[in-house]
């Protein structure tokens, strides 16, 4: 049902460089680039995750509460994304592990623009 999603930056070759090397850990790639803009897929028709520097030419900001989960294949790649996130720079918002009941694995990170993502599997 996600087609894309986008969250803001204010370097977007700071923040192209961050998701490059976090998305190689998926075997992701940038699908598209602008001056303003810059998407990855890990296959052409899947959804694709977008920085952009917003259009009203304000500054971006992180938005509170807003936070774009990642799924992954397993518990070891939660880790592994985690721990590259931090690696890049960004900070750590929960330490991979499970969550509540049903064998579901997340770990948390910002980005360097503070934006918050998940990634996670489900057993």
């Amino acid at each position: 049902m996600i087609g894309y999603t986008t969250i803001g930056t204010n370097d977007l070759e700071r923040a192209g460089k961050f998701y490059d090397a976090l998305f190689a850990e998926l075997g992701a790639g940038r699908a598209m680039a602008t001056d303003r803009l810059i998407m990855w897929t890990n296959k052409p028709g899947n959804p694709m995750f977008g920085v952009i520097t917003p259009f009203n030419e304000q500054p971006a900001s992180s938005g509170n509460g807003v936070m774009i989960s990642l799924a992954v294949e397993n518990a070891e790649a939660v880790s592994r994304l985690h721990a590259k996130a931090i690696e890049l720079g960004g900070s750590d918002e929960g330490a991979p592990g499970p969550r509540g009941e049903g064998g579901a694995n997340f770990g948390y990170i910002r980005d360097l623009d503070g934006n918050k993502l998940a990634f996670y599997c489900m057993s």
